[in-house]
């Protein structure tokens, strides 16, 4: 009597659990899925945003499987790169008061005067004094000093002042608002101040923006959900309804889903059970 009824709660226990376990098996996850959106693209693509003449391209669709670590199984991450140019971004660079530029093939020192306000700097020549005495055959080819004052040396015995035989350094004046080219830049002095001399030019200038998957990116003003369907394409949306009622259907499948394994799991933990307790010794 006692197996007989184990028996038929063994049986009434494998159709709960087969059930339970052969719905996991047979229901497929709901993935995420969106009609006509905005823009459906691969890498390479080119696209603009309604509002702006701003052409962008899709410079990078990868996904790489990561790691969890510690037995925390494996996550696919997908991501892209969208490439924009920038045909006027503004460009500067500082000439530090006292530091040394290279322009029109020749070394500067920068010097700014000592003013409130200072309009413009002077650039002074760095005259190579060692170049010019090994050019000049009657010239030793370093200068020597006697009671403080340095001498050039000519003709094994000859010393001229070196301030007479050297030519005066050369000196530029650069204003605020003089364009000159530089560095293979048309530049344009925009500031001068006390600590330095500020140049502008404006050129064309490559911008990046990351995209991740699932998450919000603005293109040209406009707020988009970025989505990867698949490993070579991006889709980008503003139907935020959609994703939202989407992504609450997935988390209620995952719960039904967890629920029939606890239902499975506790019913074959009660068919062991049961069948174990059925072949326990009577006490009669």
């Amino acid at each position: 009597m006692q197996r007989r009824a184990a028996a038929i709660s063994v049986v009434f226990f494998l159709v709960i659990g087969a059930g339970a376990y052969s719905l996991i098996a047979t229901a497929s996850t709901p993935s995420i899925s969106f009609e006509n959106p905005e823009y459906s693209l691969a890498q390479d693509d080119e696209f603009s945003v309604p509002g702006s003449d701003q052409t962008y391209t899709v410079s990078s669709i990868s996904a790489e499987v990561e790691s969890g670590g510690h037995g925390g199984g494996s996550t696919l991450v997908r991501e892209g790169e969208l490439m924009y140019v920038n045909e006027s971004a503004r460009f500067t660079e500082t000439w530090d008061n006292g530091s040394t530029v290279t322009l029109d093939g020749t070394d500067w020192r920068v010097e700014v005067p000592n003013a409130s306000d200072p309009s413009e700097a002077t650039l002074v020549e760095l005259r190579n004094d060692t170049a010019i005495l090994m050019n000049d055959p009657n010239a030793d080819n370093e200068t020597v000093t006697r009671d403080g004052e340095k001498y050039v040396v000519l003709n094994d015995s000859e010393l001229v002042p070196a301030a007479e035989y050297f030519p005066a350094n050369e000196t530029r004046t650069v204003a605020e608002g003089d364009s000159f080219e530089y560095d293979n830049n048309s530049v344009t002095v925009a500031t001068v101040e006390s600590s330095g001399v500020t140049l502008e030019w404006f050129g064309e200038e490559e911008n990046t923006i990351s995209v991740g998957d699932e998450s919000n990116v603005t293109v040209g003003g406009q707020q988009y959900l970025a989505y990867f369907p698949d490993n070579s394409t991006l889709v980008l949306t503003t139907n935020y309804e959609s994703y939202n009622h989407q992504t609450e259907e997935i988390e209620q499948f995952h719960e039904t889903e967890n629920g029939l394994w606890g239902i499975a799991i506790a019913s074959f933990s009660m068919v062991v059970l049961l069948i174990g307790m059925a072949y326990l010794p009577s006490r009669y």
